[in-house]
């Protein structure tokens, strides 16, 4: 009886392993073969079950080219394929025509979305979650930090007097980190603009938004140690500065501070209830980030470039040392119409945004089943824009890793260079802080090449990882030209 009781155990643990392996066969084949209602899926591999194609994703790069998970790709399946990054279905877009589709169809086929790990980093109540008139009305909003008038008629000024009392800060060390002192300059202005912070509390909360800037290129493995998770503790620390401020603010609306928060605490006051506290927490937290973390990548890179191609120096000295002998006033600062007069800046300044690619992707969601070149994104998926992978293509950009700001003289090609030259996004989301952006280049280049040179010191070696970083830092010394001091005032 003992002997048949045990066999009778035994076939039962056999039949419960069998069935628990046509289980796990079946889940795995049902991830490595999502479903699609009509039509088919745009080739490609889903990898492992939940964890996907994450590892190779953010696998380094250690060159400014397109990094080897999207060349593989592009190779095996084309320029539309499909994947899973952390644990969601992912269509990949290396392709500029179906790009400029997407950007189209914004609101219709497509809304703007993140990965849920992007999401908690960011916070779910930012300016990119939102679509139709929440997303008008956000945009005009930030737009009285960030539109045109503001930009012309207050911000370059400030900006331009940053950046000289920078330069001459930096020129009195024996030399400075570049992306950590540029990130410091754009950060001291923008936190004193938007919710009146000095430069010492400001550079205390940019310590916040540098882990969480490097969780954006981690797996987000949430324990402690890891760098997913000090990414979710900067943002904790983050938005606890910022919801006592703004509480702190709301107890005394009476009282003016002069900085975007005052706008916020008005529209809070209003009760037009068109923004709630937790969205204007998540909206500031998202314009501090966004208005140094991109700018400060690309003027790293872009003294890089300098650094290796003295033409370039040289025919921005010969644009801004004219501008200068033009001018009547010589300490008076840059205006708007000596800014737009910049052409050769502006090509400079286009072919750092072109060649830095600094954003990792741009993501929409599908909002129905989406028919592409011959392929079905269903709804519900994922779709990554890769400006990267386009500003690289030798097809569309002769040369695409040669750093070569005349390419943006010609007319004839200009036209279909511009087309594909999509560093902002574009249609309806195009980013609402582009203008500060190239203003910011444009007045950093000016006071380089008017009153300092630089010497490299050390470092310098980049990586990709979806986005650039200098893994030991890009470290110069910033020399003035005779005459010019060498302390802020």
């Amino acid at each position: 009886m003992e002997g048949s009781s045990s066999q009778v155990q035994y076939a039962s643990l056999c039949a419960l392993a069998v069935v628990a392996a046509g289980w796990l066969l079946h889940c795995v084949y049902k991830w490595m073969n999502p479903p699609c209602n009509s039509g088919r899926l745009p080739p490609g591999s889903m990898g492992f079950p939940l964890v996907g194609e994450t590892f190779q994703f953010f696998k380094p790069s250690p060159s400014l080219d397109v990094p080897s998970f999207y060349k593989q790709r592009l190779k095996r399946y084309g320029p539309v394929f499909k994947t899973s990054l952390v644990g969601q279905p992912v269509v990949v877009s290396m392709d500029a025509e179906v790009n400029r589709f997407i950007f189209q169809q914004e609101g219709k086929l497509f809304r703007s979305w993140y990965p849920d790990t992007t999401n908690n980093i960011f916070g779910r109540e930012s300016i990119a979650s939102y679509d139709g008139t929440i997303h008008k009305y956000t945009r005009s909003f930030a737009s009285r930090l960030f539109g045109l008038e503001s930009l012309r008629d207050v911000l370059l000024a400030e900006m331009d007097r940053n950046v000289t009392q920078s330069f001459a800060a930096w020129a009195a060390e024996p030399c400075i980190e570049v992306k950590d002192a540029v990130a410091n300059m754009i950060f001291d202005l923008t936190a004193k603009k938007l919710i009146g912070f000095g430069p010492e509390k400001s550079r205390k909360l940019r310590k916040n938004f540098d882990a969480f800037f490097q969780g954006l290129v981690s797996f987000p493995l949430y324990f402690p140690g890891t760098t997913f998770y000090g990414c979710i503790q900067g943002r904790k620390n983050m938005q606890k500065v910022l919801k006592d401020l703004l509480k702190e603010r709301l107890r005394t609306p009476e009282k003016r501070h002069g900085d975007f928060l005052d706008e916020v605490v008005n529209e809070l006051q209003s009760g037009a209830g068109m923004i709630e506290e937790k969205f204007a927490v998540d909206l500031v937290a998202a314009l501090l980030f966004a208005s140094f973390a991109t700018v400060s990548s690309s003027l790293t890179v872009a003294m890089k470039f300098l650094s290796g191609h003295p033409n370039v120096v040289e025919a921005l000295k010969e644009e801004h040392e004219a501008i200068l002998k033009k001018r009547e006033g010589a300490s008076s600062g840059i205006t708007w119409e000596e800014y737009k007069s910049m052409t050769f800046t502006a090509q400079v300044t286009n072919e750092i945004a072109r060649v830095s690619n600094v954003a990792p992707g741009i993501f929409r969601k599908t909002l129905t089943d989406v028919q592409v070149k011959g392929h079905t994104i269903p709804a519900g998926w994922l779709v990554m824009i890769s400006p990267m992978a386009v500003h690289l293509n030798p097809e569309l950009f002769e040369d695409p890793l040669t750093f070569n700001p005349w390419r943006w003289q010609d007319e004839s090609k200009r036209t279909t260079l511009l087309k594909n030259f999509m560093p902002f996004g574009g249609g309806i989301r195009l980013c609402v802080g582009a203008e500060f952006s190239r203003i910011q280049i444009a007045l950093f280049l000016h006071t380089l090449v008017t009153k300092y040179s630089w010497k490299e010191i050390k470092g310098g070696d980049v990586q990709r990882i979806s986005e650039i970083v200098f893994p030991k830092g890009y470290h110069i010394q910033i020399i003035p030209k005779a005459g010019i001091k060498t302390q802020a005032t």
